[in-house]
């Protein structure tokens, strides 16, 4: 079966651990590297790009023919698919948290300090902590952020903890107190209808419920990779407790809700808390960061 992916570093690391697991299931795959829009506009910030940047090509591709199983990081795989695409796997989730990569602790950044991050939520939680901070876009992968961080072009950069473990990269770091991108940290194996089964024993069933309880409040705010949105959903013991908020582009305006709720309505649940962020000023602040962007 062919396997395609993204040629990162990070995407490979990720595809070749879906690979071994789908070999200890007795699928043998052939790797297929798709380079995406997101991968190739590295100058132009995500949003202007547009959603699903890093999956559009390759689902096209699959809705081809031409490959059978693709690897994603779920943060970036859009909550609308098209039909003939099924999620059959989430793998077990790795840290869902954001880290500051810096010489300085978060508190000890001087006034003024230019951090590096082109994630419209991250921009928007890190200028509501801190106001006082540059924040400057970057784009490239994991190695040429940390490139551009030893340079000196910034004061720290923020990343996916999960990225940094995947790459078995040891830096120094800070894990920061902000609500992650839904699905960060993740890993989705997605197929066409019909595709051999067997994939579905990857899933993690814990981790896709997280996931879908996240997606499902992104879902039902809308708005993609354009507007500032975190959901954090963790399970323990048949009790999911879920964070969810939804921001001004210069963070000064935050919508924010924390809910318990029981796995056996998790999906419910996850929509009435959507909702209740919508009604709450959440649609007023979608609908202003998208005309704020697009103009």
């Amino acid at each position: 079966m062919i396997i395609g992916s993204r040629g990162s570093a990070l995407a490979l690391a990720q595809t070749e651990h879906a690979r071994s697991l789908l070999q200890e299931k007795g699928i043998q795959t052939t790797l297929k590297i798709v380079k995406t829009s997101g991968d190739a506009f590295t100058d132009r910030p995500l949003y202007e790009i547009g959603a699903g940047v890093f999956v559009r090509e390759i689902d096209e591709l699959m809705l081809r023919g031409e490959i059978d199983i693709a690897v994603h990081s779920m943060k970036d795989v859009p909550t609308e698919r098209p039909p003939e695409i099924i999620l059959s796997a989430v793998l077990r989730r790795n840290s869902p948290y954001d880290v500051l990569v810096s010489d300085y602790k978060f508190g000890d950044l001087p006034e003024g300090a230019v951090i590096g991050t082109s994630s419209m939520r991250r921009r928007a939680q890190l200028l509501r902590l801190r106001p006082d901070l540059e924040i400057k876009g970057i784009r490239g992968n994991v190695d040429t952020r940390l490139r551009k961080l030893r340079k000196g072009d910034y004061d720290g950069i923020v990343l996916a903890e999960a990225g940094l473990k995947r790459m078995q990269i040891d830096v120094g770091t800070e894990r920061l107190p902000t609500i992650p991108s839904a699905g960060q940290g993740a890993i989705a194996v997605v197929t066409r209808k019909g595709v051999d089964d067997r994939i579905r024993q990857l899933n993690h069933e814990p981790s896709r419920i997280e996931t879908e309880v996240e997606r499902t409040i992104l879902g039902v705010l809308g708005g993609g990779c354009i507007v500032p949105i975190g959901a954090l959903a963790r399970l323990h013991d048949g009790t999911i407790t879920a964070k969810a908020e939804i921001l001004s582009l210069d963070g000064r305006r935050c919508i924010s809700m924390e809910r318990s709720f029981t796995i056996s309505n998790y999906k419910f649940a996850a929509d009435e808390m959507g909702t209740e962020l919508k009604n709450k000023g959440g649609a007023e602040l979608v609908e202003e960061a998208i005309k704020n962007i697009k103009g």
